[in-house]
């Protein structure tokens, strides 16, 4: 417990990370000053208009549907209008589609709180990441360049045990920072949507979507603080963590893609780290591979789309992180500190 104590004290006083606490705080509050001076509450007239074209859209969408089965039963020939339907009407049945137009859709310059949550939720999330790599792998990279784990072993002579305290301390605090910036984060801009704006529909499916992007963004965070943490102490100092994110994001991110286009590769996108990052956090993530129908023989539909899912997203994640763990903790039981 002491030694766990000693750990949250050595990292709450990192000038490193303060200064990242008050740039997350300072994005924070520039985010909401910049939404807060581009919204206004709606005006009754403008609620009416709105509501009124959100109607005519979804008759539309209606009309449209109509047209398209009358198309296919052969009462609306070809020649009677100059759209274009898909082959398969469901496609276009305004039942089937994950949003119909509302009133929110036509009032510009007005912010909504359940239209705007989402993407908003997604930056915080993107930002924590970045703030748990970093403080991760400044973490134990500024002890390990400076001699500090050398100091802390002469008052605790156990590697390992030193080593888990402070990536348990790590894991801990960025957690507990990570759920009090969401808190005020999205606290701030419901205030907002209630004051300045619309809050939207918040029914319970909002709040359990809301809810279940973010628990997978903490365990992202998690994951990315543990992430330089781990690289960080294999390479004894930050820059080692920086310069291997640089280089993944350069040679094979980019690199990478690009042979594998140029070779026609079979579903590059599944081989990328960024890729299963997105199907993670959103559930599911579908790409666009020409090899797929290449081989088709034409009679039947293709689309050329494969998905990712969340699950063995997360096992990518999870073994990467875990291996680049268990490896930090092999090399630091057994390497020459001095």
């Amino acid at each position: 417990m002491n030694l766990v104590r000693a750990e949250l004290e050595r990292l709450s006083a990192r000038r490193f990370v303060q200064l990242m606490v008050v740039l997350l705080a300072l994005a924070f509050a520039v985010t909401a000053a910049t939404t807060l001076a581009g919204s206004h509450k709606p005006s009754a007239d403008e609620l009416s208009s709105a509501r009124a074209q959100a109607s005519q859209a979804r008759q539309s969408m209606e009309v449209s549907y109509q047209e398209c089965l009358a198309r296919q039963s052969g009462s609306l020939p070809a020649q009677d209008t100059g759209r274009y339907f898909p082959a398969d009407c469901s496609e276009i049945d305004p039942i089937r589609q994950e949003k119909l137009p509302i009133a929110a859709d036509f009032l510009p310059g007005v912010f909504t709180f359940a239209q705007q949550a989402l993407p908003l939720l997604y930056f915080l999330i993107a930002f924590l990441v970045l703030f748990g790599f970093l403080v991760g792998a400044s973490y134990i990279g500024a002890d390990l360049n400076s001699g500090g784990v050398v100091n802390l072993l002469l008052w605790r002579p156990r590697r390992l045990t030193v080593l888990a305290a402070k990536l348990g301390t790590l894991l801990g605090t960025v957690l507990v920072l990570s759920l009090l910036a969401s808190v005020a984060y999205l606290g701030t801009f419901w205030v907002i949507g209630q004051t300045a704006g619309l809050p939207g529909r918040l029914d319970g499916d909002f709040w359990r979507s809301l809810g279940a992007v973010h628990g997978r963004g903490m365990v992202l965070v998690l994951l990315a603080s543990a992430l330089g943490f781990a690289i960080a102490t294999l390479g004894r100092h930050t820059s080692a963590a920086l310069g291997a994110a640089a280089a993944y994001a350069v040679v094979w991110e980019l690199g990478g893609r690009l042979v594998m286009e140029i070779v026609n590769a079979r579903r590059p996108d599944q081989l990328m780290l960024s890729s299963h990052i997105g199907a993670w956090l959103t559930g599911e993530a579908r790409f666009w591979d020409p090899q797929i129908c290449a081989n088709g023989s034409g009679s039947d539909y293709c689309d050329s789309f494969y998905s990712l899912t969340w699950g063995p997203s997360l096992l990518v994640l999870l073994a990467l992180t875990g291996g680049l763990t268990a490896a930090a903790f092999a090399v630091f039981r057994r390497r020459d500190l001095i």
